[in-house]
């Protein structure tokens, strides 16, 4: 198995990828990446700005933007967490698989499938979990922003929701699902 996948597509029974369900599952999960890559884009550019404004503002103006430290700062973790699901989507994430390896590739398929759903379960859990942070600390500020504090979750909550539709489909309808050719498919 390389990067999470197992390279036999049809190595269980069930839906495929054609199937009349998953066509337009796989559609809106295309659409929900596009616009996921929007935010992303938006968060970098926001990013960028920030700090080459910061840094234009320090070393010729002789004066600094207070905010743009913090500012960066939650536009960097905004695009980290929404690139979360796009690696998992593609398993470009790392794994430890020396012991799958030397499994038959129809067990490293099922084995595979049931770590896609434990990791579902995972996401739920730290969704709440976030959930219940960013209540926690709605009434606090950022030190320099009149923000609450708690937009440092909001991409968390996303990003486990986004991965959670990826983890769900790839264990319904197989680990090699995204590596198919038209899985750059326009989304209108």
């Amino acid at each position: 198995m390389k990067t999470g996948h197992s390279e036999h597509v049809d190595m269980l029974a069930g839906p495929g990828a054609s199937s009349s369900l998953a066509a337009p599952v796989r559609r809106c999960l295309l659409k929900v990446d596009k616009a996921s890559m929007v935010m992303i884009q938006a968060s970098m550019a926001v990013m960028v700005l920030l700090v080459s404004s910061q840094v234009f503002s320090r070393y010729l103006l002789s004066e600094s933007i207070d905010w743009a430290d913090e500012g960066s700062r939650l536009a960097f973790v905004w695009a980290i967490f929404l690139a979360i699901p796009h690696g998992l989507k593609q398993g470009v994430h790392v794994g430890i698989d020396v012991l799958t390896n030397r499994l038959p590739p129809q067990w490293q398929e099922r084995l595979a499938r049931l770590m896609l759903l434990v990791s579902g379960v995972l996401m739920v859990v730290v969704c709440y979990q976030a959930v219940m942070v960013s209540i926690d600390t709605w009434e606090e500020l950022m030190p320099t922003l009149p923000v609450t504090a708690s937009v440092f979750y909001f991409p968390v909550m996303l990003s486990c929701g986004h991965a959670l539709l990826h983890l769900l489909f790839m264990a319904w309808q197989g680990t090699d699902t995204w590596r198919e050719p038209d899985n750059e498919e326009e989304v209108s």
